[in-house]
């Protein structure tokens, strides 16, 4: 048995998150929730770190400039094959 991939809102996540530091277990938002542990794990942790649980917040300097420059090269490949 499989299961699918699941997507979360930002606010469904925030609202974990808030669940967790209010003092709620654990392990009792996960079963209540049906969530994977790394999950709400990775929620709290950049919420704690940035304050937000957006991926792109949450990348780091070297990450970012990376995106930019993957982004710089494809649009110069295009170009380069307008040209062509």
């Amino acid at each position: 048995m499989t299961r699918t991939r699941r997507t979360f809102t930002p606010e469904f996540k925030l609202q974990m998150v808030r669940l967790f530091e209010s003092g709620k277990p654990k392990s009792e938002i996960l079963r209540e929730y049906d969530l994977p542990p790394s999950s709400l794990d990775k929620w709290v942790k950049n919420h704690q770190s940035t304050g937000s649980s957006n991926h792109l917040d949450n990348l780091t300097d070297e990450e970012r400039e990376m995106r930019q420059l993957r982004k710089e090269n494809q649009q110069l490949k295009m170009e380069n094959d307008i040209l062509k």
